[in-house]
């Protein structure tokens, strides 16, 4: 179903991202939201948008190495350009993939089936973002009962234990059924995967980068927490930091914004801050990522236009 040419889903999207960031806001109180803000300094403000920079960077060394795995040559300073646009487009569109349906589109061959290989590429780079992702966070698994031992009550102590064993039962599950049941039917995924993630070494670059980047995200964000004035333990970049950044990738969200800022006011106050603090945080985590992503791409998308005319479609 589309209204004017847009599906309604994502029209929906817009809308409910819209309301629950103006429902955040008027919870955590527009005037300390704003005080906050008066404590950010430009050193903060040019840490930040370098630290973006960074990541973009990895990420795009990340899918030029995965894309060679797969038989597909990348220039750097064409994946480089392709992963600023994409970028920028995951951060204003619904969903968070559509930049990245885009970036394999555009590197696509001309012969027969030209586009699987750039496609697997993109799917496979930022699954393997997405793994270490989920590796931090599962380490905040670890970091959680530590920080709340003290804090609970006796009663509920066992609850975290029983918490652990299942974790621990269901990632076990998963890793055999991946491994025994889905990887044998699907033999070239697993070729696939095997040549992006293990052969000749490829484990240790993709798992090189995916920290560096994913640790960069969570810099990012103590980053613009410290600089409303807000700051935060190490323990957080294992723990809060990660569940907000969780919130980003949920189907109804528009680069996170909303999703990211309600879960930034429920949880800051864990480490003694207020929901406020956290509100502000998350925007200026949000406001960095996308100026630091968009600011380049319309430059590029401006360079490419003006070099080689509408028609073009490589950067």
């Amino acid at each position: 179903m589309k209204v004017a040419g847009l599906p309604i889903l994502s029209i929906l999207s817009v809308v409910f991202c819209c309301c629950i960031l103006i429902l955040v806001l008027v919870f955590a109180g527009p005037a300390g939201i704003l005080d906050n803000f008066s404590h950010v300094s430009s050193g903060f403000l040019i840490a930040g948008l370098v630290l973006v920079q960074t990541q973009i960077w990895l990420s795009a060394v990340r899918w030029r190495f995965t894309a060679a795995r797969l038989g597909q040559e990348l220039p750097l300073g064409r994946a480089l350009g392709e992963y600023y646009v994409s970028s920028a487009l995951n951060l204003v569109l619904p969903g968070g993939v559509a930049g990245d349906a885009l970036r394999a589109y555009r590197v696509r061959t001309d012969t027969p089936g030209g586009w699987k290989r750039p496609a697997s590429a993109v799917v496979l780079e930022r699954a393997s973002g997405q793994l270490a992702f989920f590796l931090l966070a599962g380490s905040g698994l670890i970091a959680w009962p530590v920080f709340l031992a003290g804090r609970l009550p006796v009663e509920f102590r066992p609850l975290l234990a029983g918490f652990w064993v299942v974790a621990g039962l269901l990632a076990l599950i998963g890793a055999a059924l991946f491994r025994w049941v889905l990887l044998p039917r699907y033999q070239t995924i697993a070729q696939d995967l095997a040549e992006v993630f293990w052969r000749k070494g490829a484990f240790f670059v993709q798992f090189g980068l995916s920290a560096l980047i994913v640790a960069s995200y969570a810099a990012t964000f103590l980053l613009a927490s410290e600089a409303v004035g807000a700051p935060l333990p190490p323990l957080a970049a294992v723990t809060i930091v990660p569940l907000c950044l969780l919130s980003m990738v949920l189907p109804v969200s528009v680069g996170g914004w909303g999703t990211r800022e309600a879960a930034a006011a429920a949880l800051w106050p864990l480490f003694g801050l207020t929901a406020a603090q956290g509100v502000s945080a998350s925007l200026l985590y949000g406001a960095l990522c996308l100026v630091g992503a968009a600011v380049p791409a319309a430059a590029i998308a401006l360079w490419s236009f003006a070099r080689r005319g509408p028609g073009s479609r490589k950067i």
